[in-house]
């Protein structure tokens, strides 16, 4: 069953968010070595419930905060989004060394990821 992996937090200072949470939380930040600005961040023990996630530039000032949820296939996830109200918001894109990511809105408007684990991705 699919389930959410992942969670992004758009921040318009990076530093001072990564200030926030490491202070409030004991959250741990990684920047990764990618081709973008951006830190992973460890939230807890992988032994307890909880996902881990990351921290980006704020691209716009309406940006969400976004769930990612793997899936076993990007397209057939997109096609059945599609199918059952939801729409594309940004289309299948590699994350190198990571996957097949896309960006989707659900029949309320929320935002989410999809996520196809895929190492061989470039």
């Amino acid at each position: 069953m699919p389930r959410p992996v992942h969670f992004e937090i758009p921040a318009g200072n990076p530093e001072r968010a990564i200030q926030f949470y490491s202070t409030i939380f004991g959250w741990k930040f990684t920047k990764w070595a990618g081709p973008m600005d951006y830190w992973l961040i460890t939230t807890g023990d992988a032994a307890e419930p909880g996902i881990d996630g990351g921290l980006l530039p704020r691209r716009d000032p309406n940006q969400p905060c976004v769930n990612t949820i793997t899936v076993a296939n990007v397209d057939e996830s997109l096609q059945a989004i599609d199918q059952g109200g939801g729409v594309c918001v940004l289309p299948k894109m590699a994350v190198p060394g990571v996957g097949w990511l896309a960006y989707c809105k659900d029949t309320e408007g929320h935002i989410f990821g999809i996520m196809q684990p895929d190492t061989a991705a470039a």
